[in-house]
């Protein structure tokens, strides 16, 4: 007989930033980085959500993974990569702008789950080009659902009705349980995400992918942050070798003044 889990909806977010193994440069106007003619590629939290989803797919615990992103046309090409991974099928909220804020964010993300109704929804902890780390527990707050963020470990329980899940904190490991449905944020040691092969790369394009904008979700996307400069980080200046300790506790007591 099958169990309740082989119903489970999963919805994973997918967001478009610059490859991680890009030098990153501020715009000549210093309002934000360069885009054009930069390698784009899915946020890596992102890849271990969707690995995630879909393992438990193939376990037989959940029955459909759906995957979401917020963006311009291109951000398509990023959903792709997730069904090629194993997804379902996508959702594509079109936007011009990838610069939008967490807020805004779990605000669609929201909505769409409203429309979806999943039992699951899995994030990566936070995006590599913003480094908030907000979005996923600001949706589970806006849905009244459980949270577990930093997840390394994840697993279903008790036909689907809870999930238990092992969290990285700065004390080391937290292991909880939360109720279904609830938001579950990835860690880096949730697992490896798989490679996207040729054949499941050509299925993918097969794959229904369904446009929606923020209007017909009924989010309104009015700008509540302004930028007021972007800048390069200031460069680190160059060490110097000393020769004995004393010359070293000298400099830290009399230029570096970091001790006393």
């Amino acid at each position: 007989r099958p169990s309740r889990g082989a119903s489970m909806r999963i919805l994973v977010g997918v967001k478009r930033v610059i490859d991680y193994a890009v030098k990153v440069r501020v715009r000549p106007d210093k309002m934000g980085v360069e885009t054009n003619g930069v390698k784009m590629s899915m946020n890596p939290f992102d890849e271990i959500a969707v690995e995630e989803s879909v393992r438990l797919k193939e376990k037989g615990i959940a029955k459909e993974v759906v995957a979401v992103s917020i963006g311009p046309q291109q951000a398509q090409d990023t959903i792709r990569v997730a069904l090629a991974m194993g997804a379902d099928r996508g959702v594509h909220v079109t936007h011009d702008s990838e610069g939008l804020i967490p807020l805004q964010v779990a605000k669609l993300f929201k909505a769409i789950c409203e429309r979806e109704s999943p039992d699951l929804v899995i994030l990566g902890k936070q995006a590599i080009d913003g480094d908030f780390n907000q979005t996923g527990q600001m949706l589970s707050t806006m849905l009244g659902w459980p949270q577990a963020t930093f997840a390394s470990e994840l697993r279903i329980k008790d036909g689907a009705a809870e999930a238990e899940v092992v969290r990285e904190v700065d004390g080391g490991l937290e292991t909880i349980g939360v109720k279904l449905p609830a938001v579950v944020t990835t860690d880096l040691r949730l697992n490896e995400p798989r490679y996207a092969t040729l054949p499941n790369i050509m299925k993918a394009k097969k794959k229904k992918i369904e446009k929606l904008s923020p209007e017909d979700l009924g989010v309104g996307l009015e700008p509540r942050l302004e930028v007021l400069q972007v800048a390069e980080p200031p460069k680190r200046q160059a060490g110097i070798k000393v020769g004995s300790v004393d010359e070293l506790v000298d400099k830290l007591v009399n230029e570096a003044k970091v001790i006393s």
